[in-house]
């Protein structure tokens, strides 16, 4: 059971207001808020620890250090990774995307096909348009139905011996459907094609189990799950792992060097050049732990009512349509009313206090297939509550009456 006014009070900045109305933060899909207990990290690590890892004997190194790989530790075992060198820490989930497809440069060849999800975020587009631009390799796309799922018939049409990378996302950012991940892996194994997917919008809600899933490549993002922005981590199965090239050149990443040569450090070292955002890593295990906490369980029921409660409120207001119907979906809403703009209906919900985020969320090929320039879209969380959605109903009904 979710103690909702016990969480609210680990959240400090649910206690403002905006323009002199209390906060209502329904952007959770961008970034979720931090906890006080996050926050508390963040200060001790620069008030008591602040040094470089992995380099120093001294006394700060060596601590810092140790809750660095600490912290890894805690990822790998939340994400359920074999080892814990399989576990890289990345910038964010657009640094650990990029990794892979730098990577496959070496592994492709003209005419080797890679497939992409028509519900992608454009980090997980770009990054392979780019990669065939460079190797020849042809991009595939799984199409999208009106209800926001993937063709999956379509799907098992397009994987065939040429196939050699597929990525998805787990959930979309734009519409909150879940992709049928394990089905999508398991056809991709029968031909010998690794698969990357994208957790950034799933590990709010899902604990991922990356051995269970036998995904190749799982990346997410520390910012969508109540930890600090610049942190995220790539997992890889070992064999690929070491497949792949380095990523970057520099400190940390090598054995030996020499004018001569140069030879590389182990996993995860190998891709891990440069002194890392230590803290951003430390406090990433920290949210993961107050996350646990508060139960996945618990975190998936009580967002699924938020998720009921809003659609059906929604759908009372005259001309207002969602986008993604599906019945598997996390808990964000993307809508529009009739013909008024999504941008303008969001500069007056933010007049009124609320939070929510208008345009194409990145992924404007989605909105391509719906003919729309964008949508609103509501993302909530495990803080949030139904006093909320209410307030965020009346205010929409007030922006609706003042454009039409």
């Amino acid at each position: 059971m979710i103690n909702i006014d016990k969480i609210r009070k680990d959240f400090p900045i649910l206690n403002r207001t905006v323009n002199d109305k209390p906060l209502v933060y329904f952007d959770n899909a961008a970034t979720s808020q931090t906890p006080q207990i996050v926050i508390d990290t963040i200060v001790d690590y620069y008030s008591n620890f602040n040094a470089n890892i992995h380099r120093g004997v001294h006394t700060l190194s060596q601590e810092s250090t140790d809750k660095y790989e600490e912290a890894r530790i805690k990822i790998q075992k939340h994400f359920n990774a074999a080892h814990a060198y399989e576990i890289i820490l990345t910038s964010g989930t657009t640094h650990s995307i990029n990794m892979v497809a730098s990577g496959f440069e070496t592994l492709l060849q003209k005419d080797d096909e890679i497939i992409v999800s028509a519900l992608e975020h454009h980090s997980n587009i770009v990054p392979w348009q780019m990669l065939c631009e460079k190797t020849g390799a042809i991009l595939k796309v799984i199409p999208m139905s009106l209800d926001g799922s993937l063709q999956m018939d379509v799907y098992h049409s397009l994987v065939n011996e040429k196939t050699k990378v597929v990525f998805c996302n787990h959930v979309s950012n734009a519409l909150g459907i879940v992709n049928p991940i394990e089905e999508i892996i398991e056809k991709a194994h029968l031909f010998g094609a690794a698969v990357l997917i994208d957790g950034a919008q799933a590990t709010p809600h899902i604990k991922p189990d990356v051995q269970a899933l036998n995904v190749d490549f799982y990346v997410a993002s520390a910012h969508k799950l109540c930890g600090p922005t610049g942190v995220g981590l790539l997992y890889g199965k070992k064999e690929w792992l070491e497949k792949l090239p380095p990523y970057q050149g520099g400190g940390e990443m090598i054995d030996t060097v020499s004018f001569e040569k140069t030879t590389y450090a182990g996993l995860p070292h190998k891709f891990e050049a440069g002194t890392p955002n230590i803290c951003g890593g430390i406090a990433f295990g920290t949210a993961l732990d107050y996350m646990n906490a508060v139960g996945f369980e618990n975190i998936a029921s009580y967002e699924h009512d938020l998720l009921e409660y809003g659609t059906e409120e929604l759908l009372k207001i005259e001309g207002l349509r969602i986008y993604g119907t599906t019945v598997e979906k996390t808990a964000v809403i993307s809508f529009n009313v009739g013909e008024i703009h999504p941008y303008d209906i969001g500069v007056i919900l933010d007049k009124l206090g609320i939070a929510v985020r208008t345009g194409h969320h990145c992924a404007q090929p989605i909105m391509d297939f719906y003919k729309i320039p964008g949508t609103i879209r509501a993302s909530f969380s495990f803080y949030n509550t139904k006093e909320e959605i209410d307030v965020f109903i009346t205010s929409l009904k007030r922006a609706v009456l003042m454009l039409s």
